[in-house]
């Protein structure tokens, strides 16, 4: 049917009209017509697409009242990373910052934008010649899941770019929420309904976005705030961060309203302050504050360390306590067989959830604290952080009270737990033949970084691991067609794409399986550095590794005593890499079911790249001994330990007379007063980096 132009034109108006309107409504909270009048635009729209259909596009107002149901949510590689932000939890922390930005920067002064932190569900939104096309969640950080269906019915997300002249891409970025007078009114109504309700709006808004119906995410009020932009083709010149956040609000993107400019760490901690006082009362809940070095140029010179920009940093509120009770501790199995003690508790409200469990982090930790079956403790909880005990409250102690002991069997499969003593951990040593250790091992297998299996993620896994179909990572390169396709949510174009990808992994890098298999201690790096010095899994496989770590320690041994003489040192076997990783190796490959492992992944026809040959480096700590104690700001200790390690140092948790360095970071208790007693060489953490070479 030609429809006619006159139509063309009006169903274009209206749905400007009307988008215009949603902003308005739903963005600004400022309305320009009353309900009557924006329904009866609405009900004209909604005629002429039904006389001529041709004319119904996705991004149409039309479209947002939700469709069927989705049969699962798709992935979505994200063309620049969405990476998490570095965390303050005092005013020491944002001087810190602020130091470190104006240092790289080399200027006196630095502009910083400010916002608030949002707490809800991170987003991007992919706008392609001004139109929507695509909306996902962070995930990981590089891939997340396609939820644009669900997206198009917030109404407070433009369907076009407002802009007359729309840029080629676009990725807005932002969080997804419920305001706080929506979530009261949807708990109200499912009190009306003898329903269960919701326990906070972050929890309600990530629930809601990821239903496969549609439907039901159309008929809660979600809302979104933009607070920075991705990919970008054919956008203006922006100098400034908060020129991006102005030309994201006049295309009618809802962006907060309390952003502010600041100059240097006193304006960033008034801004703090202020954000603080005026809390309760936003529209919607917050976190914490949001600091971005304002001018772009300065963003690209700070870069990113790790995960996170060093331009940005979340400065989060204080952490809620609340009191309860231990009603038992329990050991959950982690994917390297480390075994967590976790308090039971009886429930309490704290950190805007009901809290049930809360970690104790190890046997030493639960020593020191004196935690006991039957006390009253003090819960702490801060935002996505996982709730953990900060000390018991002794005089309410029973006489019953009893302490708990580690298990010498693995709760899950029953085998010998040894104990770590450099990490004071426990951990099992079933291996890949755990059960508890089995999901993890795999999902780690197949991650991004391992082996790269698209499509092999955590659902799953654990829909393979409980069908008992998939035992080892070798047990994948049997899967086929028809036994995915049979699966809960998994359709057979799905499930070839699987086979497929899983097929091509395997011709990965030999480091790749190494890392892959998960070693305990065994990072990218140090997976690097075996993968080159052995040249195969089978050299691997047939190393003497007692031999290897006695010419290491006795190398590292004879270096310590020529380095007192100032006299030229021996280069050691697998520079990089340190006697207790080489033990953790010796360990894992000594067992019989893991050498079964990797058999059957060379049978599956798993045929690793081997490195080019060329020689290995020294390791610039080799032989040294690290303790690491108090807050670091510009690595995690997982990543300050795994540079130790690659460089051919060792890491401990205690400190002795034969401890070369201590580390020290914000509060770094009494490891730091330990170290000056004994006379131990104490690093900042740039004198760290420094020694490192980076």
């Amino acid at each position: 049917m030609n429809v006619p132009r006159d139509v063309r034109g009006r169903v274009a108006a209206l749905r400007e009209e009307i988008e215009r309107h949603n902003h308005q409504y739903y963005a600004l909270d400022a309305p320009l017509v009353s309900d009557a009048e924006y329904d009866a635009l609405f009900r004209e729209l909604q005629e002429l697409e039904e006389k001529f259909p041709e004319l119904v596009v996705p991004e149409s107002p039309t479209q947002r009242i939700g469709t069927q149901p989705q049969a699962e949510f798709g992935d979505v590689r994200h063309r620049l990373p969405m990476l998490s932000l570095g965390n303050a939890f005092d005013n020491e922390d944002v001087v810190a910052f602020d130091r470190r930005v104006r240092e790289a920067l080399d200027v006196e002064q630095v502009e910083y934008a400010a916002e608030p932190k949002f707490d809800g569900l991170a987003i991007s939104l992919t706008y392609a010649d001004g139109v929507f096309v695509r909306g996902a969640t962070r995930g990981d950080g590089y891939t997340g899941e396609d939820v644009t269906a669900n997206l198009r019915t917030i109404r407070a997300i433009p369907m076009r770019i407002a802009a007359r002249k729309a840029p080629a891409l676009l990725e807005v970025r932002g969080e997804v929420l419920m305001l706080k007078r929506d979530f009261e009114a949807m708990n109200a109504a499912q009190r009306a309904k003898a329903e269960r309700e919701f326990v906070n709006p972050r929890n309600a808004a990530a629930g809601s976005l990821r239903q496969l119906d549609t439907r039901i995410t159309a008929s809660r009020r979600l809302t979104f705030y933009a607070y920075g932009v991705g990919a970008a083709e054919g956008i203006p010149g922006f100098t400034r961060h908060s020129e991006v956040l102005d030309y994201l609000a006049a295309n009618w993107f809802r962006v907060a309203a309390e952003r502010d400019v600041v100059t240097g760490v006193d304006g960033l901690l008034s801004y703090y302050g202020r954000i603080g006082t005026q809390r309760i009362a936003l529209p919607y809940d917050i976190d914490g504050v949001v600091y971005k070095v304002n001018e772009l140029v300065a963003q690209e010179r700070l870069g990113f360390v790790a995960r996170a920009p060093r331009f940005a940093l979340a400065h989060k509120f204080p952490a809620e306590e609340a009191t309860s009770e231990v009603v038992s501790i329990e050991v959950q199995v982690g994917r390297t067989g480390a075994l967590t003690p976790v308090a039971r508790l009886t429930p309490v409200f704290v950190g805007g959830v009901t809290v049930t469990n809360a970690t104790l982090h190890n046997l030493d930790q639960v020593r020191a604290k004196d935690v006991r079956i039957g006390d009253t403790v003090i819960v702490r909880r801060a935002g996505d952080v996982i709730p953990e005990v900060v000390r018991v409250l002794a005089e309410k102690r029973p006489t019953d009270a009893r302490e708990f002991h580690m298990p010498e069997q693995c709760p899950v499969c029953g085998s010998a737990v040894e104990r770590i003593e450099s990490e004071a951990v426990f951990r099992c040593t079933g291996g890949l033949f755990c059960a508890a250790q089995r999901k993890q091992a795999i999902r780690h297998y197949a991650s991004r970084r391992a082996m790269d299996i698209e499509g092999v993620g955590e659902k799953l896994v654990d829909q393979l691991v409980e069908s008992q179909i998939v035992h080892t990572p070798a047990d994948l390169y049997h899967l086929d067609v028809p036994t995915l396709a049979a699966l809960e949510r998994m359709a057979e174009k799905s499930a070839a794409n699987v086979v497929a990808a899983i097929e091509q992994s395997k011709h990965r890098t030999l480091a790749r399986l190494i890392y892959a298999l998960g070693m305990h201690h065994v990072g990218e790096e140090v997976a690097k550095i075996l993968a080159q010095y052995f040249g195969s899994i089978d050299g691997l496989l047939n190393a003497d590794w007692d031999a290897l770590i006695a010419d290491k320690e006795r190398v590292q041994k004879e270096n310590t005593r020529r380095r007192s003489r100032d006299e030229a040192l021996l280069e050691p076997v697998l520079p990089g890499v340190g006697p207790e990783i080489m033990q953790s190796v010796a360990n894992f490959l000594r067992q019989s079911h893991n050498r079964e492992v990797i058999r059957a992944l060379l049978d599956s026809g798993v045929t690793p790249e081997s490195p080019p040959a060329r020689p290995l480096r020294r390791g610039k700590v080799d032989g040294r001994t690290f303790v690491l104690t108090g807050a670091l700001s510009k690595l995690s200790r997982e990543e300050a330990t795994a540079r130790i390690v690659a460089e051919g140092g060792r890491v401990t948790g205690s400190v002795s007379k034969k401890t070369d360095y201590v580390v020290v970071g914000a509060d770094p208790g009494s490891k730091y007063q330990k170290a000056r007693e004994l006379g131990v060489t104490v690093l900042e953490e740039q004198d760290l980096l420094n020694l490192l070479g980076q």
